[in-house]
């Protein structure tokens, strides 16, 4: 998807050196231009991370306009740091932790603001009617704008101080956090820069774009149409629901600053730890502005110097670092970096940085089952979904303080980690969290949902997608990278395993998990790529396991919801169960995390992720409402069973269940032959437990009689006849009178709310199946209606599998977990989800047999050769 050209340029501007530089500039990190010249990927443009020490000091907030005109808008809740926003401070720290110089000028605060027409000429050298406070997004409360324009205008002017010295071959960089969605930049009239993006950091060269005293003027045009396009935009939408999609958040959303460089200059940092050599791989580059430089590095503990090592710059170095202390979230230890790049003995550029040694992968347990590691030890990833919103600031935190004040409340509740979710952050948040030790799961910002998104969606995507690693890829902190969640923009399976693999190979010291939820909603299946296996459950916990090389984890789960009276977004609350009090509330969290144990001591799940650390609008089951001011569980409980899960889900002694060997025989512990031709009881010839009939009638079966099922009609055993911690199968023969879209459900067991298990016919795959919750063992091929099929479906516990026979032959197998303890009623015809009776059979149903252990292959091609 390629910027859209919304106005031209007016005039000539004075320079400072140098004939005219023509068209426009579109900035690539040195990174990306070096993957460029090696045949690889492309992406959208990255920050450059530049600039100059000089001798002066500067201000760190640069001349702007008068905040006359500038009004807070109301904000629907407000914030313990809603009041403290002020033109005078709007965000003023040092936007860029991981390289620090000395000289800056902070452009945020107070600018002129204009809505627009696609295709309006830029107001240059006009004042612009309505008064705007930079960084916060247009719709929100604190911009003072609070709507939403497809087409705006930002303008204001600021001063280069005269210690700065910029010409003479040093240049004046103007960098740009992120703006939402395509940014057009002009200085004094000349268009300096192009960004396609709304999490993407850029920046411009505007030397020769500056006049030479006084003045200059900064307009920016932005388009941003939301989810009315294809555009990656997260939980953003124009008309936002009262479920899980939230207010727009257009425009400039993260820090605008400036800062003087030298011709030649640190562009940014490649650093990789490895704590098998005690080494830092260090990459100082320049965008290779200049032959000859060489970079001079000091390792610290605090006033300590570490180790000194001297290299040329552009090119790969191993940084001793001997004795490392490791980072980890009980000591999240960092190394202070400083570099001093060299034309032969003068210093032309100074930055400073820091960086951890730890390290992320993948080991067995004692169990024998997959898990992470940090550091070459097994550590569970407990964690929270963190979306990162605010009702004053919606995208955009606002104060730093505020930023920092959800990452500590994720310390004191004992998490460990963090999956920032479908969004991303200033480069603030990731130094907190950073310095706090909290592990961070970092998703790809989706594309609407519904639907396949065209070819050029599907590149811009990429490329964004591509940037944002590259962005993010110093932080100590991120552990893991999402492309994608629950299906939404995905448009093939196949592409979602190509976009894995390419992440990991553009990252590879970082765990992919190349579709979190694949188990959901829009998801087009398990691609097989990447180094995890995520399914979400609500309420949950979901419990995949491990697979090959593939660790397994809980994506999502909980969503316990508490409305708190003046602390709501719209006048009731949503949640994935609803609580009455914050002692039930607390109560059912701490159920659920149990579950969370069982499941990564049982399963072998390495993380699971709790939803979530706040309220968002109208969603009410954060540990916290969504202004930030009410704790809506107890903490102390909280704290403890996360710690709990923290220091027991490693496995150890934690192998599968004893193998239990069950009835012997063919006969199975309950069976149901339909051979009476009459009233309203099927006779269990094994067990007794007769099955009650309701709008069924008798019909010929494969052998004898069958039972036949109109779509509303239910055999009920009045009991629970499968013990489904334990292994069990279940047979059938089955006949369908139609093999559309819907669900058709041949034996299951309730729960009350999902079954436990479900032998069935699934319309969205239309295939065979033999389910849990989640997930489903299929049949390579469509059946045909009015066909007998032999079905057999199989949970085997000790093997952690469940599998699907049919006519006697193993068709599917998926490694699962227990679906944990059922006590409801086995039952045939029907299926039951969310607490209602649902996907019933239209089509007969012959010699149902129940098992209380796993078949073998020759039994099941033996049952199923019986009634040819």
């Amino acid at each position: 998807m390629r910027t859209t050209n919304c106005c031209r340029c007016f005039g000539a501007s004075v320079r400072w050196r140098g004939p005219p530089e023509k068209g426009v500039s579109t900035v690539k990190s040195s990174a990306l231009m070096r993957r460029r010249r090696r045949g690889g990927p492309l992406t959208v443009a990255t920050a450059v991370f530049s600039a100059f020490l000089m001798a002066a000091a500067a201000s760190p907030v640069a001349a702007a306009p008068t905040a006359e005109g500038w009004e807070m808008g109301e904000p629907r809740m407000a914030t313990p740091w809603t009041d403290q926003v002020s033109p005078d401070n709007a965000l003023p720290e040092y936007p860029r932790p991981q390289l620090t110089r000395k000289n800056w000028q902070n452009l945020n605060g107070v600018w002129e603001f204009a809505g627009a027409a696609e295709g309006e000429a830029p107001p240059f050298g006009r004042t612009l009617a309505e008064r705007i406070l930079v960084p916060y997004p247009t719709e929100s409360a604190l911009s003072g704008i609070q709507r939403h324009e497809d087409f705006m205008w930002y303008r204001r002017t600021f001063e280069v101080p005269r210690g700065w010295r910029v010409g003479d071959g040093n240049k004046l960089k103007l960098h740009f956090g992120a703006v939402d969605y395509r940014a057009t930049v002009y200085v004094n009239g000349q268009r300096v820069a192009d960004h396609t993006g709304g999490f993407g950091a850029f920046s411009a060269d505007v030397t020769d774009a500056l006049t030479r005293s006084g003045p200059q003027e900064i307009v920016i045009g932005v388009e941003d149409r939301a989810d009315a396009t294809w555009q990656p935009v997260g939980k953003q939408r124009l008309v936002p629901d009262r479920g899980i999609f939230y207010e727009g958040a257009s425009g400039v959303w993260q820090t605008v600053w400036m800062e003087p460089v030298p011709a030649a200059h640190v562009t940014e940092l490649d650093m990789v730890p490895d704590i098998d050599t005690s080494t830092l791989g260090l990459t100082v580059n320049t965008g290779e502005q200049a032959e000859g430089l060489t970079a001079e590095v000091v390792v610290k503990d605090g006033r300590r110097t570490v180790t000194r090592t001297r290299g040329p710059a552009d090119e790969p170095l191993e940084v001793p670092v001997p004795n490392a202390k490791l980072w980890s979230p009980d000591s999240p230890f960092l190394y202070d970096l400083e570099v001093v790049l060299k034309d032969g003995r003068r210093p032309v550029d100074r930055v400073s940085s820091y960086f951890g040694m730890r390290e992320i992968g993948t080991a067995e347990g004692a169990d024998g089952k997959l898990r992470m590691t940090l550091n070459g030890e097994i550590l569970f990833h407990m964690s929270t979904l963190d979306q990162g919103y605010w009702p004053d600031g919606i995208y955009t935190a606002p104060t730093d303080e505020a930023l920092k004040f959800d990452l500590e409340q994720h310390k004191v509740l004992g998490f460990n980690t963090v999956r920032k979710h479908i969004k991303t952050e200033p480069d603030r948040w990731y130094y907190h969290a950073d310095k706090l030790g909290l592990l961070v799961w970092q998703d790809m910002p989706s594309m609407r949902t519904g639907g396949r998104p065209p070819v050029d969606a599907q590149r811009q995507f990429e490329a964004e997608l591509h940037e944002i690693v590259e962005e993010k890829k110093n932080w100590t902190s991120v552990v893991g990278w999402v492309p994608f969640n629950e299906g939404w923009g995905e448009w093939s399976r196949e592409a979602t395993g190509r976009i894995a693999e390419e992440v990991k190979a553009q990252d590879p010291t970082r765990l992919v998990n190349a579709h979190s939820g694949v188990n959901c909603c829009a998801s087009l299946g398990d691609s097989g790529k990447g180094d995890v296996i995520d399914w979400h459950a609500y309420t949950g916990p979901a419990n995949p396991m491990p697979e090959g090389d593939r660790v397994s984890m809980d994506g999502e789960h909980g969503g316990f919801g508490l409305e708190v009276d003046g602390h709501m977004w719209f006048g009731e609350g949503h949640a994935y169960e609803m609580t009455p009090d914050k002692e039930t509330l607390t109560r059912r969290y701490v159920e659920n995390q149990r579950d969370v144990l069982t499941a990564a001591q049982g399963c072998g799940i390495s993380g699971a992720i709790y939803t979530q650390i706040t309220d968002v609008e109208h969603e009410v089951n954060g540990f916290f409402t969504y202004d930030r001011q009410v704790e809506k569980m107890d903490f102390a409980q909280v704290r403890a069973v996360n710690e709990a899960i923290i220091r027991n889900a490693d496995g150890s002694g934690n192998g599968g269940p004893d193998p239990d060997p069950g009835t012997p025989g063919l006969q199975g512990v309950h069976a149901y032959k339909f051979n009476e031709g009459s009233g309203s009881t099927a006779e269990d010839s094994v067990g007794g437990a007769d099955a009650t009939l309701a709008n069924t009638e008798w019909a010929a079966g494969v052998e004898g009689g069958g039972l036949s099922f109109a779509g509303d009609g239910v055999a009920d055993t009045g009991a629970s006849l499968v013990d489904t911690e334990g292994s069990y199968s279940v047979s059938a023969w089955a006949k369908l009178d139609e093999a559309g879209g819907a669900f058709q459900t041949v034996v299951s067991q309730d729960t009350g709310n999902s079954s436990a298990f479900f032998l069935q016919y699934s319309g969205q795959d239309q295939r065979w199946a033999m389910s849990f919750v989640g997930l489903r063992a299929l049949s390579p091929e469509k059946p045909e209606p009015g066909r007998w099929y032999h079905l057999t479906g199989v949970r085997d516990a000790q093997a952690g599998t469940l599998e699907l026979f049919v006519d006697g032959k193993q068709v599917a197998s998926k490694s699962a977990c227990s679906a944990g303890e059922s006590t409801g009623n086995t039952v045939i015809g029907r299926g039951q989800y969310g607490g209602n009776n649902v996907d019933h059979l239209r089509g007969d149903v012959d010699d149902v047999r129940l098992f209380d252990r796993a078949l073998s292959d020759a039994e099941i091609a033996e049952l199923a050769s019986a009634g040819e």
